[in-house]
């Protein structure tokens, strides 16, 4: 059965999930990447959209004007790592659910995630075109100083995803689970292929 995750998401949303789990997302979405979170968690600012309850997408989107409104031509997500040494203080003064990125995120996530009820989702990369078909609207755009990439893009989604739940409210980290198999699966191959090349020094 098809997991949608609808805005406002609530703590008994994401308590249900599970690394590895596929989720996809209807309702608010906002682009917040590097500058946002340095600007509230370094630099004390107050964010001009209220998260808590929302979905936020590390990413830097290309965005076209459209009349007196925007549009979205390309939404691919950025390296979620990057955000690593916030993320922890942003989930908690935020209230944020649901993070979208790319790639896996470190022990301080884990532990705001746990926390404070919320959970890290992958979206596959090389994606992007895909990501734009599923926004419906650009409601607003807030520190448009920042430039394009950067600023804090309010979009409303309909089936946003797939998202790959990486990290969960249970202090569980999918890249992680998936070191572990992959290096208790590569000491009989790495044996094996030693064997072969010995002669090679």
């Amino acid at each position: 059965m098809k997991k949608i995750l609808k805005t406002p998401i609530q703590s008994i949303d994401v308590e249900q999930l599970n690394t590895g789990d596929i989720v996809f997302l209807d309702g608010y979405l906002i682009t917040c990447r590097d500058m946002a979170h340095r600007r509230l968690i370094d630099l004390s600012m107050k964010l001009p959209v209220d998260l808590d309850g929302l979905a936020i997408l590390h990413a830097g989107p290309i965005v076209t004007k459209d009349g007196d409104g925007w549009k979205i031509v390309s939404i691919g997500p950025t390296t979620s790592m990057r955000m690593e040494v916030h993320e922890k203080e942003f989930i908690k003064e935020t209230g944020v659910k649901l993070i979208v990125g790319k790639g896996g995120m470190g022990p301080n996530t884990v532990e705001g995630c746990a926390a404070h009820k919320a959970v890290h989702a992958v979206f596959p990369g090389g994606c992007a075109v895909l990501a734009a078909s599923r926004v419906e609207e650009i409601e607003r755009v807030e520190w448009l100083d920042l430039g394009m990439p950067e600023a804090l893009w309010v979009l409303r989604v309909r089936d946003f995803g797939p998202l790959i739940i990486s990290i969960d409210t249970k202090g569980n980290n999918l890249f992680d689970q998936n070191k572990a198999v992959y290096n208790e699966r590569k000491g009989p191959v790495v044996e094996e292929i030693s064997k072969h090349i010995r002669f090679i020094k």
